[in-house]
């Protein structure tokens, strides 16, 4: 039988590793699974635990306020390394781009396991775009035995760093899994924050926004905060803004927005309530990776405030597109999707091109081949 330790720490990566957790459950007979937070963001991650009914067996708890990457990096390791000891994992299983995916792929590696990274090969190849994550991303492909690519342009990616291609499998994201399984319950069972919601929003147009990279704060989220301000002027539109918790983030959006009476301001949401308000915009304005992949899905426009992504294939799809945090590109481009509906149409059919809700069942089904 082979053991399996899963490490994650923040809500992205639990709602992207759920569905695999799952997958694995249907398999004890092939595999024994654990489960390890870092709880790396930790109101965030409890909330995805619970909707999705993951079950950890060892809970790091690292989170602390004014945490730096210096002292989260060498406490993921260390904490870590009486884990790997105890449970001696034939493979840990890590996703994406974030500090416990870099330290956790370090740690295992240490250990002598195979390392396994979902979501692999996504890269913009600046360093600093974004950061840290770009950097955590090729460090953890460079430790890496196994990289499950959601893309052809992912597993390309990886094969010009020299990874051999036999350890490269393509299989959608499964970000798409979490989804499609998520929106059902959701609309089956609407939570009271979701029943308050809708009476605000009546029956006007949603425009969702969400931001919280580093490279955004000071200057870029000044200029954000500007161009949403103009795009909320029309009476028959709310901006719903769920504010990250970062000082650097909580203080510009509400110094600049808080009085305005077409936004509304609102705590991190738990993610079935995410999952709600994405269904119900008509566009969303972000700087997150993931929402990159599920808005089209649900046949949202993404306007994406970055100048680069390591997620090229939506830009490529046309199912976003890339406005930095450039005032007037941010108005111009939300504007003309809101109020020119040929142009929406366009965009809101064209095809997601990260996956069809099986990814996580072909990541099994490989891992069950290995000798």
């Amino acid at each position: 039988m082979k053991k399996v330790l899963i490490v994650f720490g923040t809500r992205p990566e639990a709602i992207k590793m759920a569905p695999l957790i799952s997958e694995f459950e249907k398999n004890l007979e092939f595999f024994e699974i654990k489960v390890c937070v870092t709880a790396q963001h930790r109101e965030m991650l409890d909330q995805v635990l619970e909707f999705f009914e993951i079950q950890t067996d060892y809970d790091l708890d690292l989170m602390k306020p004014g945490q730096d990457l210096y002292s989260l990096t060498a406490s993921i390791i260390q904490s870590l390394k009486p884990i790997m000891e105890e449970f001696k994992p034939d493979y840990v299983f890590v996703h994406g781009d974030t500090t416990t995916t870099m330290a956790a792929s370090i740690a295992g590696f240490y250990f002598g396991s195979k390392i396994c990274h979902i979501e692999a090969g996504l890269r913009t190849n600046n360093k600093l775009s974004p950061f840290p994550e770009e950097i955590n991303r090729q460090i953890t492909s460079r430790i890496c035995d196994y990289h499950f690519a959601p893309t052809i342009t992912s597993k390309n990616n990886l094969i010009k760093e020299n990874i051999p291609e036999n350890s490269i499998l393509v299989t959608g994201n499964t970000v798409i899994d979490a989804l499609i399984k998520s929106v059902k319950i959701v609309n089956d069972n609407p939570s009271k924050l979701i029943k308050e919601l809708s009476k605000k929003i009546n029956e006007k147009e949603v425009i969702l926004v969400t931001g919280h990279r580093r490279e955004n704060h000071g200057d870029g989220f000044e200029k954000i905060c500007k161009a949403l301000k103009t795009i909320a002027k029309d009476n028959n539109r709310m901006i719903i803004y769920p504010v990250h918790l970062n000082p650097k983030v909580h203080e510009p959006v509400n110094r600049i927005l808080s009085e305005e009476k077409n936004i509304i301001l609102i705590d991190p949401l738990a993610y079935q309530d995410f999952i709600w308000l994405m269904n119900r915009s008509k566009i969303i304005i972000t700087d997150s990776g993931g929402v990159q992949e599920e808005a089209p899905s649900l046949g949202k426009p993404v306007l994406v405030m970055r100048d680069t992504t390591e997620r090229p294939e939506a830009v490529e799809a046309g199912t976003v597109l890339l406005v930095g945090t450039d005032e007037n590109l941010i108005v111009k481009n939300a504007l003309d999707l809101l109020n020119n509906d040929k142009n929406y149409k366009k965009m809101s059919k064209l095809h997601n091109p990260y996956g069809d809700g099986m990814a996580s069942k072909r990541i099994i089904d490989f891992l069950k081949k290995i000798k």
